[in-house]
């Protein structure tokens, strides 16, 4: 887990984490979707948090990010080339240029003490998707948590818990499937997962499998 940047709170032991947001390059049709990233941006400033995200300046990107940066975070954007014009990249922040989306993906991760999923479309999915199957294989311990105010993610959790319910993944996946409906909310998850960390089962064969090793 990469270490938070500053330790030094005595009620929490943390002052300043590194938060990756997952979002949207569009806005939805809900105005709810774009407040909240105003508020979520906000707010890691206002916690002395830093931001990395996708680079661009569209959408809920370009209002986390913007929102953070005027409320005195630091942001860093990582961005593949071929992107910068097509997602209107915020000149005002720090960027860091990739060639290709995986590359982007793994700065993302490398830069994170945990992952925030605003509402977003394909690339949200895949972003947070996989840093939840890299946790579900004891790569990280990083927390994940799905944040919307207005529901967005209720389907998609549905689904893991599906997944769960049919014998694809392991009960223990349950656990790490966290979601939050308000930003405060959301940052008080995190500190207590950084804080109070879960010890995980490692990877084993699943005997009613068939000796087919587990990675649910």
């Amino acid at each position: 887990m990469t270490n938070p940047t500053e330790i030094a709170d005595k009620s929490t032991g943390i002052t300043s984490l590194s938060l990756c947001v997952f979002c949207g390059a569009r806005t939805g049709h809900n105005p709810k979707h774009m407040e909240l990233a105003v508020k979520l941006g906000a707010a890691i400033a206002e916690k002395g948090h830093s931001l990395v995200y996708g680079g661009g300046g569209l959408g809920l990107m370009g209002a986390v990010a913007k929102s953070a940066f005027d409320s005195g975070a630091q942001v860093t954007g990582i961005i593949p080339h071929f992107l910068k014009e097509a997602e209107r990249m915020l000149e005002c922040v720090d960027h860091i240029y990739v060639e290709t989306m995986h590359e982007r993906k793994l700065a993302m991760y490398d830069k994170a003490d945990a992952f925030i999923v605003l509402p977003g479309g394909i690339g949200t999915l895949e972003e947070a998707v996989e840093v939840l199957s890299w946790l579900r294989l004891n790569l990280h311990t990083k927390p994940v948590v799905f944040l919307s105010d207005a529901g967005y993610w209720e389907a998609l959790l549905a689904t893991f818990h599906h997944v769960v319910d049919n014998g694809f993944a392991s009960e223990e996946t349950r656990e790490d499937l966290l979601s939050a409906t308000s930003v405060d909310q959301t940052l008080d998850i995190i500190t207590h997962e950084i804080t109070h960390p879960r010890e995980r089962e490692p990877l084993q064969l699943d005997k009613g499998d068939k000796g087919v090793l587990e990675l649910g």
